[in-house]
C-alpha cells in the first residue's frame, strides 16, 4: 500500500511538472504571438501612415499637374495670340514696305514737279505781299471803325443811361446800391410798349456787369415796355443763372439789381428773359 501510494505520488508530481512545463511553454508562445501581434499592429499604422501621406502627396501632384496644364493652356494662348500678332506684324511690315515703295515713287514725282511748285510759289509770294498790303489796309480801316463803334457807344451811355450812383454804405445788406431817380409818367407809346411787355417776355442782353455792387445793364428800356420792379431770368450759354429786378430804367437801358444766383456767372452779352407775370 505505501509502495502504491508512493508511485501515484510520483505520477502526480510529474504530471504537474509537465501541465507546468506546457502551461509555462504555452505562456512563451502566447507572449511572442502578442508581440508579434503589437509589432505587426505597428507595422500596419506605419503602412497606413505612409499610405495616408502618399495619398496627399498624390492629390498634391494631381492638383500640380492641373495647375500645370492649366498653366500650359494659358501659354498655348499666350503663344497662339503672339502668333497672330507676329502674323499681324509681318504683314504690317508688307505693308509699310509697299508704302515706302510709293513714297518713293511720289517722292521722285515730286522732284520732277518741283521746278513747276518753286515758279508757282514765286508767283504765290508776289500774291501774298499783295494781299499783305491789302490787309494793312484793312486793319487800318477796321481800327478806324472799331473807334467809331466805342465813341459812339460811349456817347449813347452818357446819353441814354447817364451816370449810375452807388452808395457804399448799402453794398452788403440791399440792392439798392443803385440810386433811384424818379421817372416821369409815361409817354401813351411807353404805355403800349409795356402792355404788350406785360404778355409776352422780352428778351435782351447784359451790357454792363458791376461785381462789386451786384447789378447788371441790360439794353432795354422803358421805350421797350419794361418798367421799375420787372424780373427777368439770366441765361449763360442758355444756361439759367439767376433773376434780376430791374431798378432804375432809361429809354433804351435799364439797371437791375440781382435777386438769386451768382454774378460771377455772368458775361457781357448774356441773354435775358422777362419773367410774365
Amino acid at each position: 500500500m505505501t509502495s502504491r501510494a508512493s508511485a501515484t505520488t510520483a505520477i502526480l508530481i510529474v504530471l504537474i511538472v509537465v501541465v507546468l512545463s506546457l502551461a509555462a511553454g504555452g505562456f512563451y508562445l502566447f507572449q511572442r504571438e502578442k508581440t508579434k501581434n503589437i509589432e505587426l499592429e505597428q507595422q500596419i499604422e506605419e503602412v497606413s501612415t505612409k499610405q495616408r501621406v502618399t495619398e496627399t502627396k498624390l492629390k498634391e501632384s494631381e492638383k500640380f499637374i492641373s495647375d500645370l496644364n492649366t498653366k500650359l493652356k494659358d501659354a498655348q494662348v499666350q503663344i497662339d495670340t503672339l502668333n497672330s500678332g507676329l502674323q499681324q506684324e509681318k504683314t504690317a511690315r508688307q505693308e509699310a514696305l509697299a508704302k515706302i515703295e510709293q513714297i518713293r515713287g511720289d517722292l521722285e514725282q515730286q522732284k520732277k514737279s518741283r521746278s513747276d511748285l518753286e515758279n508757282k510759289l514765286t508767283l504765290a509770294q508776289g500774291e501774298l505781299r499783295k494781299t499783305q498790303a491789302g490787309l494793312k489796309d484793312l486793319e487800318s480801316q477796321k481800327t478806324d471803325l472799331e473807334m467809331k463803334v466805342r465813341n459812339l457807344e460811349k456817347e449813347s451811355q452818357d446819353i441814354e443811361l447817364g451816370k449810375i450812383q452807388v452808395t457804399p454804405e448799402v453794398i452788403a445788406p440791399s440792392r439798392s446800391a443803385v440810386r433811384r431817380i424818379p421817372a416821369a409818367a409815361p409817354t401813351e407809346k411807353v404805355a403800349k410798349a409795356r402792355a404788350t411787355a406785360a404778355t409776352a417776355g422780352l428778351e435782351g442782353k447784359v451790357l454792363v456787369i458791376n461785381r462789386d455792387y451786384n447789378f447788371l445793364v441790360i439794353n432795354l428800356g422803358s421805350k421797350d415796355g419794361i418798367e421799375m420792379g420787372s424780373v427777368f431770368s439770366v441765361y449763360h450759354n442758355n444756361k439759367y443763372i439767376g433773376d434780376v429786378k430791374v431798378e432804375k430804367i432809361h429809354d433804351s437801358m435799364a439797371a437791375t439789381g440781382f435777386l438769386s444766383g451768382d454774378i460771377n456767372k455772368v458775361s457781357e452779352g448774356d441773354k435775358i428773359v422777362q419773367k410774365v407775370k
